[in-house]
């Protein structure tokens, strides 16, 4: 009777076979997918906690390195951290498994992270490089090069020959020259505005004008200015508002150059053959029958003489005697009341004055 001689698998059988044994833990050559049922990872899980507590996070250790070549950093910190719960007694162990795991979160910008890690490995090991560089990234990352300087200091004032901390501490020296520079320019930048705002202040006072700034910060896109066109500057601009209380309404007027008399505006906004604001339904608000009042700080009532500039509403505005008085700049405006001659203006002064002496 012949030999029966076994048959060689064909190439397509053995493929097959090898590809099983890939889907088993124990003989897996590469990592599973990201889309892998958590039963593999589970099962190399399993397969890490034989073992002593060195073994069992070496094992860990070894898992989260797959995972960290495969960039998988999620899945790698999970590994590390399994690895320091297992509260291993080798110290280098320890030291590894921290600094691998920042290095981990480092990708994950969980910075707060790396700093924590980082921290213990140092504790561990005063010396460890890998430690001060990747607390050096995380603080450079947050914008405290300072920090990160002091961190490539350190390692390199033992570590003198590591590149690539040599190549980080020139990025951080670029850093902390950066951010000098950008604090020298904004102390600069405090220090000329601090200085506008003096001279400005000192501008206001001279001219009876009492600066009210708003408690809330200023919401006016409008401010108190020198006029550009006078090199001395000795010219100031102001915004004013025109108030028209009989009809709960207003006007701006963003600039006015305070040697300009209030009949110049108030022809520019009624003019005599215009057609009247909506709100002026009755036609009453034209150039020649109007009439403007100022209100002091100390509610004195200034009635606006039809030739009178700006400059010199401000200079009747001062105190003969007593206490200091001015017009009120609030929020960096002036406010001015314009109404109609005759009856409503009779009646508006008599409220007013009728309000301040009851107040």
């Amino acid at each position: 009777m012949a030999a029966i001689n076994p048959q060689p698998p064909s190439e397509e059988l053995l493929a097959e076979k090898l590809a099983a044994l890939d889907t088993v833990p124990l003989f897996m050559k590469s990592l599973p997918d990201d889309d892998a049922q958590d039963t593999t990872i589970s099962a190399l899980q399993s397969l890490a906690h034989d073992g002593t507590p060195d073994e069992i996070a070496q094992n860990f250790k070894e898992l989260g390195n797959e995972y960290f070549v495969g960039k998988r950093w999620r899945e790698a910190v999970d590994f590390y951290t399994q690895g320091v719960d297992a509260k291993p007694t080798d110290t280098k162990l320890q030291e590894a498994l921290l600094c691998n795991r920042a290095a981990c979160n480092l990708e994950l910008k969980n910075y707060g992270s790396v700093l924590k890690d980082c921290k213990k490995a140092l504790t561990i090991n005063p010396k460890s490089s890998k430690a001060y560089y990747r607390a050096a990234s995380a603080l450079l990352a947050l914008d405290r090069p300072e920090e990160a300087l002091e961190c490539c200091e350190m390692c390199l004032a033992y570590d003198t020959s590591n590149a690539g901390m040599k190549v980080l501490y020139e990025k951080v020296v670029e850093a902390v020259n950066i951010k000098k520079k950008k604090e020298w320019e904004r102390q600069e930048r405090l220090r000329k505005e601090g200085e506008t705002k003096r001279i400005m202040n000192n501008a206001l006072r001279a001219r009876n004008l009492i600066p009210i700034p708003n408690p809330d910060g200023s919401s006016n896109p409008y401010a108190p200015h020198w006029d550009p066109e006078d090199p001395t500057q000795s010219t100031l601009i102001l915004p004013v508002f025109f108030l028209y209380p009989q009809h709960a309404t207003s006007d701006v007027i963003p600039e006015f150059v305070e040697d300009t008399p209030f009949a110049l505006h108030l022809e520019n906004m009624f003019p005599p053959k215009a057609p009247s604001p909506e709100w002026d339904r009755i036609g009453e608000y034209v150039v020649g029958n109007l009439v403007v009042y100022a209100i002091t700080s100390r509610k004195r009532l200034l009635k606006v003489g039809k030739k009178m500039s700006l400059r010199d509403v401000c200079t009747a505005a001062k105190a003969k005697d007593g206490p200091i008085d001015g017009l009120e700049v609030k929020d960096g405006c002036l406010t001015f009341v314009v109404l109609p001659k005759g009856s409503v203006e009779q009646k508006w002064v008599e409220d007013f004055k009728q309000s301040r002496d009851q107040s």
